[in-house]
């Protein structure tokens, strides 16, 4: 018998460590060929790690939440003499093997239900067994919406109580919610930012859109229009499109437009990339954007969805408020944050009339972006929405 030690590879894209996400195989267990051993969790997304060997699980490494650097000791397994050597060369020649689909977790085990790690996760903090729950995703697959309609079917809400509430959970913050407060806590350390709000009239925006909406086809958010927006403003403002690398004091300026969008999911914020966003029309743009929103939200979005941006956008649709200061996403230089529609009284010439009101809240790093060109920027953004024929003309 030998001893074959599975160790952290190198996933790429120059990461020098992961976090321990989910481990599905403890001491004693026997596993399989391509069985999954652990989930890992780096900055872009969740990595499934599969064991090339079969054998006795002898040991595992790293508690759930802990970083572990590239090349450490994840699970020892014991092993044929023979198989083990094996693998040590395959090792050396090719790392382990890691089934690289972000955001996707595969069964455990036989005949274990599918469904991504932050299900599983929440399923068993509730104490409810998986194979209880009806999946509506691809091959039977248990999305986050399946669990909670579980939940709704089988408990009942307790009855009001008017005794106090006490006591304190304390909940380690693990996982893509550190990264999404590592990122925050970055942007915020390191980009001095100057935060500017414009009003902007959207009523004959919004009429156009309707119009649009009628014909059938992909139906148009808003989000399409400001993507629009951008692209016909970044080229008067290159050092807009750009992300600033202030170790070396140079800035990086992109001709394609890459729009980062902010997206809520399950499992926590994501931005996932509509690349070249110059070359897609309005519907093409919605199609994208919906596209990308679902795979986020669902589990199933790439690694390389999710990074690449040069510019993001961050709305937060009807509860958008008044005005907002968004964070800029690190290293570009600016973002753009829309806020909700309100009618109200407005006035035009000798009139008063109802007219569709919007704040848009925008920031930008002060090191590259002066105030007079984050105005500027901001104005001609508006007068392409206030206008929206100018949107289509070339």
């Amino acid at each position: 018998m030998g001893l074959y030690q599975f160790r952290l590879p190198d996933i790429g894209e120059g990461i020098a460590e992961a976090e321990i996400a989910v481990w599905y195989v403890k001491p004693g267990d026997h596993v399989g060929e391509d069985q999954c051993l652990v989930d890992v969790m780096t900055d872009k997304a969740t990595v499934d790690m599969t064991s090339p060997v079969e054998g006795k699980v002898m040991a595992v490494h790293g508690a759930v939440g802990e970083m572990m650097p590239v090349g450490a000791v994840l699970v020892e397994i014991e092993v044929e003499a023979e198989a083990a050597a094996e693998a040590a060369v395959e090792e050396a020649g090719l790392a382990a093997k890691p089934l690289v689909e972000p955001l996707v977790e595969l069964a455990p085990e036989a005949e274990a239900p599918l469904a991504a790690p932050a299900t599983r996760h929440r399923a068993r903090e509730l104490g409810i067994a998986l194979e209880s729950v009806a999946g509506t995703g691809p091959g039977g697959r248990i999305t986050p919406e399946d669990l909670e309609a579980h939940i709704a079917r089988v408990y009942k809400p307790e009855e009001p109580r008017s005794a106090p509430r006490e006591g304190i959970t304390d909940i380690p913050i693990t996982g893509l919610r550190r990264k999404i407060a590592e990122r925050m806590e970055q942007a915020h350390q390191r980009i001095p930012q100057i935060t500017y709000v414009e009003e902007c009239d959207l009523t004959e925006l919004e009429a156009l859109r309707g119009e649009l909406n009628q014909e059938g086809g992909q139906r148009l958010t808003l989000l399409p229009f400001f993507i629009r927006a951008l692209v016909r403003a970044l080229p008067h403002f290159p050092h807009i499109n750009a992300h600033y690398d202030d170790e070396q004091s140079v800035l990086r300026q992109y001709g394609a437009v890459h729009v980062g969008v902010a997206v809520q999911t399950p499992a926590g914020l994501m931005v996932p990339v509509i690349r070249h966003a110059e070359t897609l029309s309005m519907r093409a743009c919605a199609t994208e954007l919906a596209r990308l929103s679902t795979a986020a939200r669902d589990g199933t979005i790439r690694r390389e969805e999710l990074s690449g941006s040069t510019i993001t956008i961050t709305s937060l649709g009807p509860l958008g408020g008044i005005a907002t200061t968004p964070i800029i996403n690190h290293p570009e230089v600016a973002i753009i944050g829309p806020n909700k529609i309100v009618e109200r009284p407005a006035v035009q010439g000798p009139f008063v009339a109802m007219r569709k009101m919007m704040n848009l809240s925008s920031s930008f790093d002060h090191r590259i972006v002066d105030g007079h060109d984050a105005a500027r920027f901001v104005q001609r953004i508006r007068r392409l929405l206030e206008h929206p024929a100018l949107l289509f003309m070339d």
